[in-house]
């Protein structure tokens, strides 16, 4: 499309730049050949565009626009690039050899190099394959908006992970803070008992010696009197002998320290680290099933230790994982015998089951196996069939994986009443829904030490 300036430059005949520009009175130009064969066997020479009469048979030329389109021809030359040459032949190149897909000179045509090949001129052969060329580039600029969307997923996903690591942080330090105030506990509380069983003995053994003390002074009294009346005269001494006698029969006891006297290093080291460890079964919980987060809805929100899942939205990156409004266990299950208890309290809208994938005809198939409330109805669903369930009210849902008998069985805890029963045989993970405030709670399991 030309510029508005070659537009103002182009005779209105022609539509070609002025040649030997002229004007007429009416201010209109035309190249002077234009015009002439224009007004050729006419009677009335008048504007081709306006139709007014001239004034003139012979209008005068232009000279200001003749510069002005030498000058516009000149830039225009001086900007254009220069038709490209034959480096063979320095002839310029015309035609596209479509055998080599090449542009060739005329010499080229005619050599042996490209002889029997088929050749296009450069002015059609350019649309041709500049319209292959849009249709081949379509596919990429399709890709490039596919990499620009991941790219935007990747940009957002780096600051979620900076906040997924800085939350860690933080509850991995209050756990520990959490057993570290548990030992500080703990450790206070036995050098407490060690100090007070140390003082008891302690003062003990104190009252003991006192008393040995004075046992020593009374003896050793009564041994002095007694060598002291040993060098008196016999009559002295016979008038003295059956008091003396009798002070040396009154011999204190000797109280030994006997048992329990020591500081008892078996009640308090014995079996030290397990004690600490079985008194710390209050403090911690277990949850045989662990819920994760990077797998949650944007309308999904987990709890803290990622056991409880209440339906709340979020801003999260859209990752390959998460899909849906649910959520899905860590930890996939594919032998053995596995369960957990799933509290669903008041909820009105939820789902609990498990969640697996197929490889059928080279496709990847979901299945999903759950028993829900919807509607104020229960169901048992699975990937062939859906059947309502008469149950009155559940509080709980138990779930059960049994690979051996490739079983799955839904039960009623609080009655212990079977609900449903369906046949796996996939690996498979615990799988949650709902779109309420109220969570579905993962229960923890009692912890037993066996000695």
């Amino acid at each position: 499309m030309a510029s508005r300036l070659e537009q103002d430059l182009s005779c209105p005949i022609c539509c070609e730049l002025f040649r030997d520009p002229v004007v007429l009175s009416c201010s209109h130009s035309f190249c002077k050949v234009c015009l002439e064969n224009w007004w050729k066997d006419k009677p009335l020479k008048t504007c081709p565009v306006c139709t007014r009469r001239s004034s003139r048979e012979n209008p005068p030329l232009s000279l200001a626009l003749k510069n002005l389109v030498e000058t516009f021809t000149e830039e225009r030359r001086q900007t254009s690039p220069a038709q490209p040459e034959c480096s063979l032949h320095s002839e310029k190149l015309r035609l596209f050899c479509e055998d080599h897909q090449d542009l060739i000179c005329l010499v080229c045509r005619d050599s042996r190099t490209h002889k029997d090949h088929s050749f296009t001129p450069i002015e059609e052969a350019a649309p041709e394959l500049r319209e292959q060329l849009w249709r081949d580039l379509k596919p990429l600029q399709e890709n490039l908006r596919v990499l620009a969307r991941s790219r935007a997923q990747l940009e957002s996903s780096a600051p979620h992970i900076t906040a997924q690591a800085r939350r860690a942080q933080t509850q991995i330090r209050a756990q520990f803070e959490k057993l570290h105030q548990f030992l500080r506990e703990e450790e206070e509380s036995r050098m407490k008992a060690l100090r007070e069983e140390e003082e008891q003995k302690t003062q003990r053994m104190k009252d003991m010696m006192a008393a040995v003390s004075r046992d020593m002074e009374a003896v050793s009294q009564s041994v002095s009197e007694t060598e002291e009346l040993l060098r008196a005269a016999d009559a002295s001494f016979l008038l003295q002998y059956k008091t003396a006698a009798k002070r040396l029969q009154q011999r204190p006891l000797v109280e030994d320290m006997g048992p329990g006297a020591l500081i008892d290093q078996a009640k308090h080291l014995g079996n030290l680290g397990f004690n600490i460890w079985r008194n710390m079964k209050s403090l911690v919980q277990f949850y045989p099933v662990i819920l994760d987060p990077n797998t949650a809805g944007r309308c999904m929100i987990l709890s803290e230790d990622l056991s409880s899942v209440r339906g709340e939205a979020q801003e999260v990156p859209q990752n390959p994982g998460r899909r849906g409004y649910y959520v899905v266990g860590s930890e996939k299950f594919v032998s053995g015998t596995h369960s957990w208890d799933v509290e669903v309290g008041e909820n009105k809208d939820w789902a609990v089951g498990v969640r697996g994938f197929v490889q059928r005809r080279g496709k990847t198939e979901e299945r999903v196996w759950f028993i829900c409330f919807y509607n104020r109805k229960y169901s048992a669903c699975s990937p062939s069939v859906g059947i309502s369930l008469s149950v009155k009210k559940l509080q709980r849902v138990r779930v059960k994986l049994d690979f051996g008998s490739k079983t799955l069985t839904f039960t009623d805890p609080d009655t212990n009443t079977d609900l449903h029963t369906g046949f796996i045989s996939e690996g498979l993970r615990p799988y949650l829904s709902t779109s309420q405030d109220v969570p579905l709670k993962i229960l923890p399991r009692n912890i037993t030490v066996t000695e």
